[in-house]
């Protein structure tokens, strides 16, 4: 049963794009393209509103509980970053206030939330190395772990990393990668160095997802119940890796979801579980176990493979954009064209549109954070509009060849 626990979370909104596509006049600016191509607006409108249910009530939820002895660690994404700084400058004042007490830990994130790894593994170490920066000024504080985009994780991508100087990463302990292993423990490729942290998709599930669900068999989840949950872990330390927005805006505070962290914590001090900030475990847990991991990648969404981005048709088609816009902007040579192929390479803009021939759980997951005008349009009619934001900065690239 171990007693050491490391809590992890991440924010981050998107740059989303204007539906219906807009064309681009032959002769635009490359920075006249943004207003083109994606809705400030809307980027406005859910950051209110997430700052209103999450970010604003949340941060002073963890500010009380990490003054009370909780340690956490906190990702972002540059994508918020601007947001924040653009759009309500006290909630990034709040989260930099909570970045600031000794118990928190900041983690490095791809800063657009991208899937840039799988076009230019150089492009992605340096992107790394940016954002690392980005985010070690404005939180004035030193990172040595990093997370990627939606907890990606492969071959390629850890041995970059462990070039890029990272002492340790996160990602998903799925069973289909953990084989025997358990995900309580902390690992290391074969021979290498650098430690992974596996996620306990069950135990961090039943918080991030299952909580407000009615219809699960563990709803009304306890403090208590789940305190015991934790601590029945066989291994070393249990992982519990979140978005930061499942508190106030996955599950709103009429669930409970507040009281209960306080609860829990509350327990857990009770029972002497100890906190450990990542760095604090890679330094407690010298003795790494080795664990391969897998070509093909996993990520914490859906069944922990890239099915959840590429599974269907319409993804694949938008991936294969994402090629094509990305090539021709790195032609142009254009810093503004590129930053803005860049922006169009997130991974939301697959996440979108899981639903698309899909039904269940991870389809309506999908669906929630579909933004809601755009169904105005219908289901084909988004698909249709979100290719030709692609296809039409595809095309407007071409006088800058």
């Amino acid at each position: 049963m171990p007693n050491n626990l490391v809590i992890y979370m991440v924010a981050h909104q998107p740059r989303r794009v204007r539906l219906p596509a807009q064309l681009i006049p032959r002769g635009t600016s490359p920075e006249k393209m943004d207003g083109l191509i994606f809705d400030e607006q809307m980027d406005r409108r859910y950051f209110d509103k997430v700052s209103k249910y999450s970010y604003r009530p949340a941060t002073e939820l963890f500010q009380s509980l990490v003054e009370k002895g909780m340690k956490i660690s906190l990702g972002f994404s540059v994508s918020l970053l601007l947001q924040m700084r653009r759009f309500g400058p006290d909630v990034l004042a709040g989260f930099q206030k909570l970045v600031s007490h000794e118990n928190v830990e900041l983690v490095a994130v791809e800063p657009y939330h991208s899937f840039v790894f799988y076009l230019d593994i150089a492009a992605f170490a340096e992107r790394m190395a940016w954002g690392k920066r980005q985010l070690e000024e404005t939180f004035q504080k030193t990172i040595t772990v990093t997370d990627t985009t939606e907890m990606f994780m492969s071959n390629d991508v850890y041995f970059q990393l462990q070039l890029s100087g990272f002492r340790g990463a996160v990602m998903d302990g799925r069973p289909w990668v953990m084989g025997w292993r358990e995900p309580t423990h902390l690992y290391r490729y074969p021979n290498e160095e650098m430690r992974l942290f596996t996620r306990h998709y069950e135990l961090s599930d039943d918080v991030g997802y299952r909580f407000s669900n009615r219809q699960w068999n563990g709803w009304p989840l306890m403090a208590d119940t789940y305190a015991t949950w934790v601590r029945q872990a066989m291994g070393e330390f249990v992982f519990l890796a979140w978005d930061f927005e499942t508190f106030g805006e996955h599950h709103r505070a009429d669930s409970g979801i507040f009281p209960f962290m306080h609860a829990l914590h509350a327990d857990f001090v009770k029972n002497k579980m100890r906190y450990l900030l990542p760095a604090e475990a890679i330094t407690t847990f010298k003795d790494a176990h080795e664990m391969p991991l897998p070509e093909y990648g996993c990520t914490w969404a859906g069944d922990g493979g890239m099915d959840f981005f590429l599974g269907n048709e319409a993804q694949q088609g938008i991936f294969r954009l994402m090629h094509h816009i990305y090539n021709k902007a790195k032609l142009t040579k254009h810093p503004h064209l590129i930053d803005i192929a860049m922006w169009l390479l997130q991974s939301d803009n697959l996440h979108l549109i899981q639903w698309f021939s899909k039904a269940g759980a991870q389809a309506e997951v999908s669906a929630y954070f579909t933004p809601d005008e755009w169904w105005e349009l219908g289901g084909l009619g988004i698909l249709r509009e979100q290719q030709r934001v692609y296809v039409n900065f595809l095309r407007a690239m071409d006088e800058y060849v």
